[in-house]
């Protein structure tokens, strides 16, 4: 783990915004009209998708992809000037968030400023022309990190932008050296002191694929030398495979208490159920009350959450990124209260100090407690923060250790009663005992 990294991050929430599609403008100024709804959300950082112009060779759609960057050090015309970034900036950290920004380091697009004026810092085929290390994405070219003066200039660019912006979230990390994401992070300090540092890390199964392939492939350990969180792809294709009725939930409970035994003591997960990579949550999750449980559930995990725009009101179109798609704004759920009380939940002491464990109670029903850390020797019964949530949709009865008594549920402030080891629990039930 970056060893400055703080565990206070755990108590985070992170609300990612893909500017184009946001608002119906898809320039900062929407996104600025509403900061005051996306804090009142429960937000603490704001993670803006690129905000560098998109190229033009290649591209895919009629606006192309923002991960296909022409020039890291330009802003996206579409979006505003630069002008207009900074005011985004100062408004956001006027109401009491943070800003970071997508770092894309793999590749550029085919026509970008590097391409053009330094084509020796990129990746060549066997017949020397532009390409990918592994798969085949047409519309960006890879860089290649053997090159010194690559690691200065991408650098500089970084300490350019921590002139303005509290951290980065850097896309498939993995593939970038991390000798490279240490130095950086080093030199970022240096501008902006407690920059934030989150990994889209990668999957075992893609780490394994990139190193057959003779490419980069860092890990999620090796990654957290660097990073402050790293993306929960390890366990990501088992939710999925649960959620589409592929597989039940005893792979992703069992990968979720793992991460508590093989990384760094004060790792921190970024855990999601969407993003814009992914299907969204409620494209996978038809019954509301079963999105909302799961919702609260991982606002409940151990770590940052994740949100992507338009999950709160439960869109479950796949916004693409090559086009103008808006947001859907105007759906039936709005999960807006929900999230505020879990967010409110989440700052509790022992969501970022204590040990936590999770496991399926009964069909539909997790449980997830948190233990306070204690002396071996102590004489009293650690405290616990324990959160059921329950799927189904119905009230069920569940089995329980916890003694006889009257508890309070800290979500919506209703009496929860554990008599002979049973307890009977409704959508979220989170108590402390």
């Amino acid at each position: 783990m970056a060893l400055d990294t703080n565990i206070d991050l755990r108590h985070q929430v992170i609300y990612s915004i893909f500017v184009r599609n946001y608002s119906k403008e898809g320039n900062f100024e929407g996104v600025r009209r509403d900061l005051d709804r996306i804090k009142a959300l429960g937000t603490d950082i704001i993670w803006l998708l690129p905000i560098q112009p998109s190229g033009v060779k290649n591209r895919k759609g009629s606006l192309g992809s923002p991960y296909a960057i022409s020039d890291y050090r330009a802003i996206n015309p579409e979006f505003g000037d630069i002008d207009d970034f900074k005011r985004l900036c100062d408004d956001i950290h006027a109401k009491g968030m943070k800003v970071i920004i997508d770092c894309v380091y793999n590749h550029t697009s085919p026509d970008s400023v590097l391409a053009r004026e330094h084509p020796d810092w990129f990746y060549h085929k066997a017949n020397g022309d532009f390409g990918n290390k592994v798969g085949d994405w047409s519309d960006v070219i890879d860089l290649d990190y053997s090159h010194q003066e690559l690691w200065d200039y991408q650098i500089e660019t970084l300490c350019m932008w921590a002139k303005y912006v509290d951290g980065f979230r850097c896309d498939v990390a993995p593939m970038v050296p991390v000798a490279f994401w240490q130095k950086a992070r080093e030199a970022v300090a240096k501008v902006r002191p407690g920059a934030i540092w989150l990994a889209e890390s990668g999957d075992p199964g893609f780490i394994r694929f990139l190193r057959t392939k003779g490419a980069v492939g860092g890990s999620d350990s090796e990654l957290y030398s660097a990073f402050d969180m790293t993306y929960d792809y390890d366990i990501y294709a088992d939710l999925r495979g649960a959620l589409t009725g592929q597989k039940d939930y005893r792979d992703y409970i069992a990968g979720l208490n793992r991460q508590e035994g093989v990384y760094p003591e004060n790792y921190v997960k970024a855990h999601f159920l969407e993003n814009h990579d992914l299907l969204r949550a409620h494209g996978m999750i038809d019954d509301e009350s079963a999105l909302r449980a799961m919702t609260a559930f991982v606002y409940f995990m151990k770590g940052a959450t994740l949100i992507y725009n338009g999950e709160e009101k439960g869109d479950a179109h796949h916004v693409t990124l090559f086009d103008k798609d808006p947001v859907d704004w105007s759906g039936d759920i709005d999960l807006t209260p929900l999230m505020q009380k879990m967010h409110e939940i989440k700052q509790l002491p022992i969501m970022a100090e204590g040990n936590f464990e999770a496991k399926i109670v009964r069909d539909g029903v997790f449980e997830a407690v948190y233990t306070e850390t204690t002396a071996v020797d102590a004489d009293r019964e650690p405290k616990k923060l324990v959160g059921i949530f329950n799927t189904t949709g119905n009230a069920v009865a569940i089995q329980t250790k916890l003694p006889e008594g009257i508890y309070h549920n800290l979500f919506d402030g209703r009496d929860v009663q554990v008599y002979s080891d049973i307890m009977r629990v409704g959508e979220i039930t989170i108590i402390e005992a």
